[in-house]
């Protein structure tokens, strides 16, 4: 038996059809939908073409999404990340956990369990989770910049549950 999530509110519009969450429009689609997408994205503009634009846009969108959930729940610092973790973690990309930040530093490790990405594609022996990387990175920045800190990350991933051996995916941030 499965509950709906009374923490997730989604919102549906009955004349639009559009949903939303925390007062943004989202998109409901299947995992395999998406996954498939993906794959023939990364196919068609190679590995490090396609994760330099996901990276990009992941970090503007993850900015933007820490900014107004910041101001809507009237929550900072790393309160920010761990609330952009648990709905991320709540929302099917996967169960995202942070084991260390340190916003003085520009730090932080994010470890990912039960990957969509590993779910559907299974033991790659590759990184599949890189998309997620710059959504780390924009979600720290803009948490620095609301403290007045100058400091901007880089994130990257550093270990998939889709390699060989390994269970979880991590991710870590440093300063620039």
């Amino acid at each position: 038996m499965t509950l709906m999530a009374p923490e997730l509110p989604i919102d549906v519009d009955s004349d639009t059809g559009i949903w939303t969450t925390d007062a943004l429009p989202m998109l409901y689609v299947p995992r395999h939908f998406f996954i498939n997408n993906h794959v023939a994205i990364e196919a068609a503009l190679g590995v490090e073409a396609y994760a330099k634009i996901l990276y990009d846009a992941g970090y503007k969108s993850a900015w933007f999404w820490c900014e107004k959930e910041a101001e809507l729940h009237g929550i900072e610092g790393a309160a920010v990340f761990e609330h952009y973790m648990n709905r991320l973690s709540q929302r099917g990309w996967g169960k995202f956990t942070t084991e260390s930040i340190d916003l003085d530093a520009g730090t932080a490790r994010v470890c990912l369990e039960h990957s969509c990405f590993v779910y559907q594609l299974g033991k790659t022996g590759k990184r599949e989770e890189y998309m997620f990387t710059g959504w780390f990175a924009g979600a720290i920045d803009q948490i620095l910049e609301a403290r007045g800190s100058d400091v901007r990350t880089r994130a990257e991933q550093t270990q998939s549950g889709a390699e060989e051996g390994c269970d979880v995916g991590y991710f870590e941030v440093q300063p620039r």
